[in-house]
């Protein structure tokens, strides 16, 4: 059946046209059994929105939104941080902001908490189906904005749920299992168009192929882009068969992009659907115990059964126990819903909203433009993450803001040296500023626009130190997937000055040295030449310009080495200056600066190898003190020890160390037997485990959002009981919970 019949009674013309189309719906029946629909469908306008208008089963819907208001009510204290909201947003709190618009500016941290409260009730009003429509511009207006006032946390899954959530505003998603349709009998249990699955089956298929498409970039292809991820032990099984380099290459990326590419078309198809049901769930499990992403991995698996037929709930209600009838949605046949297209009554007679005599279904202008809005969302959507031509502004190494572009996990970071210089504008006097400083995110490091904004923030509380028009300059050290460490900015702009804007290229960028990438494969040879203690950092630099770094005391052993190109090194405190070519290298004396300057005409390479001899040389004792300690316990132990090592050793608690050494041996082997003991627990360890961690979270979120109501309604009391009330909400019970959750150090440290 297509989706709008012709009505009986037209003229003998029409009726010769429709007998032509008769035939080319016979040829096309097996079309639709593919695909759903037939070519006829598109031939006109009228037939296109009579398609996606076209009455659907509403279960599948229904079951979706209260999974996804479900995960949102989870996610809104844990990752939108409503847990955390007083540290991020504490009225005397000194802090550089990201917004995407300069003008949005947080409310008062009480009004924010009431903002995170009305984005709560919402994600618990779409979960319920109570007062639909306005339960998501609850959620839609306040996610948004907390979404657009900081940058920094901005990533591919926080703007799918903020799609997700516009887009339920303008579906029926609560005609099935709902508080609206218990409440009224027009909603409850009623058809739903088609266009309400399409619009978010087409939204993940995007999620999933555009995906796809970004990991055909080279690094990905090479195995480049998350290259250390094959060690997690969720790959153990694969490497039964597979060395580890084959599974971070075939398995970790090659898996990845096959499924991302393929995803989407295998689960729109009836006969590839449950293979990839399988495969994507399988994936989604993965991700969740790979990375810190919050719900999305749930999200994703709560969007599957989308692809599906759109009643298959029904069938499974139906085998429910008796004693749960009266929870469970209904299963009868869905009714009419004015929000449908209808085809005419075959026996004579007419479709919701059907005169009498016309030749074909009718269609409202609110279907009509709800059709047109469908066509241009879905085209934006598609177009979008290759816009960057458009947002030039926004282009680094990378193209286009983040967080639109689905670029997932394609490129992977880390930072060697970064450095802040600012100066007085009046008087030239130089300082350096704490990477940081004022923040409390390391994304800006990556992207001009936020650096622009980090500059002006810089220059704006320097002021209030007597700094004098301020010049700020910026030279961050970045390698993405494995290339040289290589300067990302031009170190010699002075940032709060420089010019940026959205739609032009950001002139202070320095280019991305692609032409180097093949020396990955050298990295690699290199660095299976060193032992366990020699460590290796190579470095790339533009012509006429010089590192500045410093060699610690723990590096007893440094040295330079010249891969291609020319090099002048100057070491500061003996004024020396020393010239290198390709293939030389020479030591740098460790407790002292030196300059690093690129003196060929093309870019220059070179590698630092350093020992870091403070640290072999607590191996050492560290060996040893384990030695000492199975032999006391042994009772073989005859050499004479101090009594603070006896006591160290004897495993006594709660003892004052004097000895640094003695103290980092206690720390480490703690930790270790803190690893074993987590490495070892129980199922129903782990299990109490992660539920203290949420307990912790929720409890937290609860009190501290209705202190903050409390404030707005009567006041806030006094300093005292404000600090014994924020001690309260913090304590956490038993142990520390959130011990594995702690924001991990930067890849490397500076030489």
């Amino acid at each position: 059946m297509t989706a709008c019949l012709v009505a009986p009674g037209q003229p003998q013309q029409a009726r010769g046209s429709d007998e032509k189309e008769a035939m080319m719906e016979q040829n096309e029946s097996k079309m639709k059994r593919i695909f759903g629909f037939e070519l006829l469908d598109f031939r006109s306008w009228h037939r296109f929105v009579c398609l996606l208008h076209r009455p659907t089963d509403p279960a599948s819907l229904g079951v979706f939104r209260l999974l996804f208001g479900l995960l949102m009510t989870i996610d809104i204290p844990q990752e939108r941080g409503l847990s955390s909201l007083d540290h991020r947003y504490f009225d005397d709190l000194v802090v550089c902001r990201f917004p995407l618009f300069n003008f949005l500016k947080p409310l008062p941290l009480d009004w924010m908490y009431m903002v995170f409260v009305v984005m709560w009730l919402g994600a618990v009003g779409i979960m319920l189906g109570c007062c639909y429509r306005l339960s998501c511009l609850m959620f839609s207006i306040t996610y948004w904005y907390n979404f657009l006032l900081d940058k920094t946390s901005w990533n591919n899954h926080s703007y799918l749920y903020g799609l997700i959530g516009f887009q339920l505003t303008f579906m029926d998603a609560n005609r099935y299992w709902s508080v609206d349709g218990l409440r009224n009998a027009k909603k409850r249990n009623a058809d739903v168009p088609l266009w309400n699955y399409t619009l978010l089956r087409t939204q993940i298929f995007i999620v999933y192929f555009i995906a796809g498409v970004k990991k055909l970039d080279a690094d990905w292809v090479e195995g480049y882009s998350m290259n250390q991820l094959a060690g997690h032990w969720l790959f153990h099984p694969f490497k039964l068969l597979l060395s580890e380099e084959l599974v971070n290459l075939l398995v970790v990326h090659g898996g990845g992009l096959v499924l991302d590419l393929t995803a989407g078309y295998l689960l729109f198809f009836n006969s590839t659907r449950p293979i990839a049901l399988i495969f994507v769930s399988y994936f989604h499990c993965m991700n969740s115990q790979l990375f810190n992403i919050g719900m999305f991995p749930y999200t994703m698996l709560a969007t599957s059964p989308l692809f599906c037929c759109p009643d298959w709930p029904r069938p499974i209600i139906r085998r429910f126990p008796a004693f749960l009838k009266h929870l469970s949605p209904l299963t009868e046949a869905p009714g009419r819903s004015a929000s449908c297209v209808y085809p005419s009554d075959t026996q004579g007679g007419e479709g919701i909203g059907q005169q009498p005599g016309s030749s074909r279904a009718p269609h409202t202008r609110r279907q009509q433009l709800g059709a047109a809005f469908l066509v241009l969302y879905i085209a934006e959507q598609f177009f979008l993450p290759y816009s960057h031509f458009i947002t030039q502004g926004y282009n680094n190494w990378t193209n286009g803001l983040y967080g639109y572009s689905w670029d997932m996990m394609v490129h992977s970071r880390s930072h060697q040296h970064v450095k802040i210089t600012y100066k007085d504008g009046v008087t030239g006097e130089i300082g350096y500023l704490n990477p940081g400083v004022w923040t409390q995110s390391r994304r800006w490091k990556d992207h001009a626009d936020m650096l622009k904004q980090y500059s002006g923030c810089l220059a704006q509380q320097l002021r209030r130190y007597n700094i004098v028009d301020p010049e700020i300059y910026f030279d961050i050290w970045v390698s993405i997937n494995d290339r040289f460490q290589q300067r990302l900015f031009d170190p010699r702009v002075d940032v709060v000055r420089a010019d940026w804007s959205p739609f032009r290229k950001t002139s202070w960028l320095m280019p991305l040295l692609v032409n180097l990438s093949p020396w990955r494969l050298k990295f690699e040879e290199i660095e299976k030449t060193l032992d366990n203690q020699t460590d290796v950092v190579f470095i790339a630099d533009f012509p006429g310009l010089h590192l500045e770094n410093f060699v610690s005391e723990d590096l007893g052993n440094t040295s330079i080495q010249v891969l291609q190109g020319e090099l002048a090194v100057e070491i500061v405190a003996e004024k020396k200056n020393f010239s290198l070519k390709e293939g030389e290298k020479m030591q740098l004396p460790a407790g002292d600066y030196h300059h690093v300057y690129t003196t060929s005409e093309q870019p220059s390479c070179y590698m630092y190898i350093y020992v870091n001899t403070t640290m072999v040389q607590f191996e050492e004792k560290y060996t040893r003190f384990v030695e000492l300690q199975e032999k006391i316990k042994n009772g073989t132990e005859t050499e004479d020890i101090s009594p603070e090592l006896q006591t160290v050793l004897d495993g006594t608690e709660n003892i004052n160390i004097t000895d640094p050494t003695l103290a980092a041996f206690v720390r480490r082997q703690r930790k270790e037997e803190e690893y074993a003991r987590r490495k070892n627990s129980t199922t129903l360890e782990r299990f109490t485990r992660f539920a203290k961690r949420k307990h912790f979270i929720f409890r937290r979120s609860f009190l501290m959002t209705g202190y903050a109501l409390r404030n707005l309604v009567f006041g806030r009391p006094p300093v005292e009981q404000l600090v014994e009330e924020f001690e309260f909400a913090s304590m956490k019970f038993a142990e520390n919970i959130d011990r594995e959750s702690q924001v991990k150090t930067e890849d490397h440290a500076e030489l």
